[in-house]
């Protein structure tokens, strides 16, 4: 039984633990992430808490494109959400269509393409990681670059797929990395892809600390495009 056959038979238990007749259509709406110099109190990324939790299922869009989609997707599911945006993507600008339209959960979107890097990023990192994989594109290096959109459900399937073509995995995840969803897809390249893997799997993530309050801190705590770079032709070695 494939992984998201096992998610949705999990959902099915749930409700069958009310003889069916519940459902919770719920979407919570919760804003993370560090850049506003609002310290450890208000800087935190809470979804992989939220991945962790059978049921639930967290969504994390990179665009306002994406958000429109996935937040009506949200609206129409019968089980719990999280919804989870990053602050510093709200002055963000995109092209977002007037009539209504859904993003399905678990099925991730291939931003970038190359057979070199598989990069993975997860909500704002995906605009950090854009800039990373355009820059080593001048020296021909050429990415995958994965946004799941969705951390439970998790699109297991493309990011092992791109593995597979490129042997090389770098993922980005504002996170700390303990526990984190970035730790996770470390842990899925490790257990299901290993015979693809020519290089260890680098994980870009803050470090374990709080977010700390100062600008300069704040600036060294986030993952950047360089590091993102760097990341990239570190593998590549």
């Amino acid at each position: 039984m494939d992984v998201k056959a096992l998610y949705e038979r999990g959902l099915k238990l749930r409700r069958k633990m009310f003889g069916g007749k519940a459902v919770t259509p719920l979407v919570v709406r919760t804003m993370y992430g560090a850049g506003f110099r609002a310290a450890s109190q208000h800087s935190q990324c809470l979804y992989p808490i939220f991945t962790h939790i059978p049921g639930l299922k967290v969504v994390l869009p990179s665009n306002a494109y994406e958000a429109k989609g996935l937040l009506i997707q949200a609206i129409r599911d019968d089980d719990p959400v999280m919804f989870f945006e990053h602050k510093a993507l709200y002055p963000r600008k995109g092209e977002v269509p007037d009539e209504a339209y859904t993003i399905p959960f678990g099925e991730a979107n291939l931003l970038r393409e190359g057979s070199d890097v598989t990069v993975v990023a997860i909500g704002r990192m995906v605009v950090f990681a854009e800039k990373a994989v355009d820059a080593v594109a001048a020296d021909g290096i050429r990415c995958d670059l994965i946004d799941p959109r969705t951390t439970s459900p998790l699109d297991e399937e493309t990011i092992l797929e791109s593995l597979e073509g490129s042997g090389r995995l770098v993922v980005v995840d504002e996170s700390n990395p303990r526990c984190s969803v970035a730790a996770d897809i470390a842990a899925l390249a490790a257990s299901k892809g290993f015979h693809s893997l020519k290089a260890p799997v680098v994980q870009v993530t803050a470090p374990h600390s709080p977010v700390p309050f100062a600008r300069e801190l704040e600036r060294a705590y986030v993952p950047s495009p360089a590091r993102i770079e760097a990341a990239i032709r570190a593998v590549m070695k």
